[in-house]
């Protein structure tokens, strides 16, 4: 893919719900994670988990309380550890720091339908329509973000194509649901964009 054709970023800016927890270790690199809470205009709260640098971490002085503004990546992860969701999205924090101000969730991406849409409708009739959109990394590999159109939209994406190339612009939405297990409930979050407009990708 033509990396000027290629875009991935997210904002957000909201209040640190937790402190930073190790995550992993790479290149001799520690990484830390850490929740975001971004409120919605109607007051809703969305959760989203950051993962940043130590020291980016400790250039910014985030460490437990706090107004956090965050630049980045969204990131997919396949987790087979049997634990958790099995596909794990974060926000690759590039740029980092403490920030006064309104609550920010936006998220630009550029990518190929990777799966077919999947139309469906909620238990009070409402159109919702399933996307799964793989955005290009400079390093070769690929995030496979899951988004979600609504209404009117839902049904104008539904006749999209697999391969089809668009550019995409939503915000992180995070979605608690109940699943069954064993026969037993269990709480838990489904993490997804909420695309708000798309548009085609000129080859």
């Amino acid at each position: 893919m033509d990396e000027s054709n290629t875009r991935n970023r997210a904002v957000l800016r909201g209040t640190l719900a937790a402190a930073p927890a190790f995550s992993h270790r790479s290149r001799e690199e520690n990484f830390y994670v850490f929740p975001i809470e971004a409120r919605r205009l109607s007051g809703t709260a969305d959760t989203i988990n950051v993962i940043a640098r130590e020291s980016l971490l400790r250039s910014a002085e985030v460490f437990e309380a706090g107004r956090i503004y965050v630049s980045g990546e969204l990131r997919s992860f396949n987790n087979r550890s049997g634990v958790g969701a099995k596909l794990v999205i974060t926000v690759f924090a590039k740029e980092l720091f403490l920030s006064d101000g309104e609550d920010l969730n936006s998220v630009e991406l550029s990518g190929t339908l990777c799966k077919a849409p999947n139309l469906r409708f909620t238990p009070r009739g409402r159109e919702i329509c399933d996307l799964m959109l793989a955005v290009n990394r400079r390093c070769g590999r690929s995030d496979y973000l899951p988004c979600i159109s609504w209404g009117r939209r839902a049904r104008e994406y539904s006749r999209l194509g697999v391969g089809d190339r668009r550019s995409l612009t939503g915000r992180i939405q995070s979605r608690p649901h109940t699943q069954i297990i064993d026969g037993v409930p269990v709480e838990k979050v489904a993490f997804e964009v909420s695309a708000s407009h798309l548009s085609r990708l000129d080859d």
